[in-house]
Parts: structure tokens; sequence; C-alpha cells
């Protein structure tokens, strides 16, 4: 097992390069926030890798992971390689939560993901998109694990 962490004077730990390709298939991963009264909350959810390296996911500030992320930017996310289960990466760091592109981002996780163009009319009705805020969550790592048996 191998674990990269943060403390107060160090650089952010970066998701090594031999388990990237964990963000560039289509694999789900297990994106946990905090609740109001404490517990975790976790749901599947699509995610991609920025330009920086950084692990990406989308919501809705309209459901509960949004919601919880407001209040309490602590998150996990757990990616498992399907053809392999003993290799994963774990992240636990802070969301940084941006409007900006959201839809974008979401479309183009939808086409990785799926057989649709878009995600409003393809996967979810079109009319939802006007019931929701989408960001991108932004996940700024303080810890990352990685254990694959066979490196």
């Amino acid at each position: 097992m191998r674990v990269a962490h943060r403390d107060a004077h160090d650089v952010e730990p970066a998701i090594p390069t031999d388990h990237r390709d964990l963000f560039t298939r289509p694999i789900c991963g297990v994106f946990t926030t905090m609740g109001m009264d404490g517990q975790p909350h976790s749901c599947l959810v699509w995610l991609d890798l920025d330009d920086h390296g950084y692990a990406r996911v989308n919501t809705s500030l309209e459901r509960q992971s949004g919601r919880n992320l407001r209040r309490d930017p602590r998150v996990s996310l757990l990616v498992v390689d399907p053809d392999d289960t003993s290799r994963f990466v774990q992240i636990r760091g802070e969301a940084e939560l941006v409007t900006h592109g959201a839809i974008d981002h979401l479309d183009a996780l939808t086409r990785r993901y799926t057989h649709h163009a878009g995600f409003y009319g393809g996967v979810y009705p079109l009319e939802q998109a006007a019931r929701e805020t989408r960001v991108i969550c932004r996940i700024s790592p303080h810890r990352i694990t990685c254990d694959a048996i066979h490196i």
C-alpha cells in the first residue's frame, strides 16, 4: 500500500501516474460528503481529472451532496479498478465548487459514461435543468492512498 499525505507545510499529494487510468476510463467512484448530523453520505459518481491532475465530480447544489458541500467541503473519493479490485485510489481532501463550465463538464462525462450526447434531454429530462444548479467539485487532496498488489 502506498500513502501520500500533506502536512501543513507540504505540497498537495498527486495521483500517481500509474493510477490515472482509473480517472480516464468510465469507472464510477464512491463520493462521500459529511451530513449535517456528522454522518457520512456516499453516492456513486462519474469522475475525471482536470488539466492539473485534480479529481473532479459533478453534482447539483440541490442534491444531498451539494447541500453537504456548501456547509462542509471535506470529501472522500474512492475509485476501484473493476478489472482488479485490489487496485484502487482513495482521495481525501476538500472540494472546491465551481459553477462555470459545470454543464459542459457534465455533458462530457455523459458522453464518456453513456451513449447520450448530453445529460439533460438524454439521461435526465430537459426540464430538470431549470430546477438544478450544477457544480464541478474539484478535490484538493490532503491524502491519497493507492493499493496495487502488482506494482
